[in-house]
Parts: C-alpha cells; structure tokens; sequence
C-alpha cells in the first residue's frame, strides 16, 4: 500500500503556518509527500526542502490571486498538488498548513487505510476536529466549527478539490467516506495577535474584494481574539510535533468558557447539540456508509 500525503503552502513564515509540523506529522505513515509551494515574500521554499530530502517532492507554483470567490485559488493550487500524485498511490493524505495529526492516530490511521483500500465503495476517510482558538488552551466549541472533513483520498479520475479546498468532489458529486477515530488539530486560529492580523488581511483577500477588507477586517494591527462566541478548555495532549512551537508562546489570551455569547436560536442550538451530540442542519460534504 503507497500512501502519499500532500499540501499547499505559501508565504508559511510571514505569516506563521506550522508547516514544518504539519508536515511532520503525518510523513511517518507517507511514502511521500507533495508540496505545492506558491511563490513568497519569504523563504517557505527553502523551509519545506528542508524537511525530508528523501520522501518530499516541492512543485513550484504561482497563485492567480484574481480567484476571489470563494476561495477558489486554495483548491486551484490543491488540484496541483493532487495531480503529481504518483499514478502507484493507493491513498492520498491531505493536510493543510495549519492542521497537525497528533501521532496516536497515525496507526488507527494506516488500519483503516488497509482496510478499506480495495473497499470499491470506499472513496475516502473522515477525521473529526480540534479547532484552537486564541492560545493551545482553548478549542471552539459553536456551530461556527466544522467537525468534521474528509483527508484521506483514493486518487481516482474526476477527484478534485471542492470549492475553497475544505473538501474533495468526485465529478461535482461528494464521496462516499467511512469515519475514523482520528482527530485533527487546526491551529489556524492560534497566532501572535500581529501575525494573525496579518494573515486576515490577505486571508480575506482569497473571498472579497478590497472594499470589503477596509469595511471589515480595518488596519488595526493587532488581532481582537476576544470576539468569539464559545470556547471550552482544551484538556487533552498537543502533537509532539508542536511542543517547540508551544513552548515559544510570547502571547496570553484568557477566556471564562462559561460565557457564552449567543443569539437565542444559537444559544437553544448549542444546548441541543450539547446534551445529544446532534447538530440540526449541519453541513455534510460527504455521504458517510
């Protein structure tokens, strides 16, 4: 079984992506990697060549950041990276420049992986999520986080990145996935408050245009994490891949997750998913068998 992870990056040091951890994180279980680098202000080339001479393979590419709708440039550039999979991959392993795998997972990961491989239903697998807001000590924990996304691929003809790269069509039809007990940690939402303004800036350049970014994200230069709706504490471990990265933290945040800063309708959802784990009307890009 090859299995042959692959991911987007650009810019991974102005604007502060994990993406040596990321990577890391799941390479153990990859035969290779695929890196789509976009062309940078800084030297994310240079950072990803250094990661694994033997198993990574950087394609050099150049983002049409005219795609503003949507997010379109994100599965753009996913579809590259996508389509230099080596013809012998059996599994494709996506993860994004800000998403790490905890390595407790990557065993249970490659068990289903060989299970399923000559599945023919079987199109791809599932993981949940661990969406870190404001420092490591905090997850979301409101209807405003997904929870769950396909990463794992059969490649196969009509497979491509679906809308803003959160997910994956077959022919403009979603896959059919099994679901994993993995859980993937997203630290996109952990930065110093100046790198993640920043990265708003020209996050939100890749879905509106510039009047928009004036309106609503502004030239402040710090980021306000403490507009959010509900965290709860994080109690569980961080992925070794993360613990320097951790451990240079030159930022606070706090948050009382007993406040909650909800409409009413919100507020009567959020119980319901509490007490039954049901979430009314959630948004499923895949058909779970």
């Amino acid at each position: 079984m090859k299995v042959t992870g692959f991911t987007i990056i650009r810019n991974a040091i102005k604007y502060d992506y994990p993406v040596v951890e990321s990577i890391k994180s799941i390479l153990p279980i990859c035969d290779e990697f695929v890196v789509a680098v976009g062309e940078s202000e800084d030297e994310t080339r240079e950072l990803v060549s250094s990661i694994s001479a033997n198993k990574i393979k950087i394609i050099d590419t150049k983002w049409d950041m005219s795609l503003r709708t949507g997010g379109r440039v994100l599965a753009e550039e996913t579809n590259k990276a996508l389509n230099s999979l080596s013809e012998d991959t059996d599994w494709g392993f996506y993860i994004q420049a800000d998403e790490v795998m905890h390595e407790q997972w990557l065993p249970h990961l490659m068990k289903a992986m060989e299970h399923y491989k000559d599945d023919p239903i079987t199109e791809g697998l599932l993981v949940n999520y661990l969406h870190f807001y404001g420092s490591y000590d905090y997850i979301g924990d409101s209807r405003r986080w997904y929870r769950k996304e396909i990463r794992i691929v059969k490649p196969k003809a009509g497979l491509s990145s679906y809308r803003d790269a959160q997910g994956f069509r077959i022919n403009d039809r979603k896959l059919v996935v099994k679901q994993t007990n993995a859980f993937m940690h997203h630290y996109g939402w952990v930065k110093p408050p100046d790198k993640q303004q920043e990265k708003q800036k020209n996050f939100h350049k890749l879905w509106h245009d510039d009047s928009w970014l004036e309106k609503n994200v502004g030239n402040t230069t710090l980021f306000d994490y403490s507009n959010i709706d509900s965290l709860s504490h994080f109690t569980g471990s961080h992925p070794k891949e993360m613990i320097d990265r951790i451990k240079r933290v030159n930022w606070s945040f706090e948050f009382d997750p007993t406040k909650k800063n909800f409409g009413m309708k919100a507020a009567l959802l959020h119980f319901i998913e509490k007490q039954t784990g049901w979430r009314p009307g959630e948004y499923k890009n895949y058909i779970l068998k």
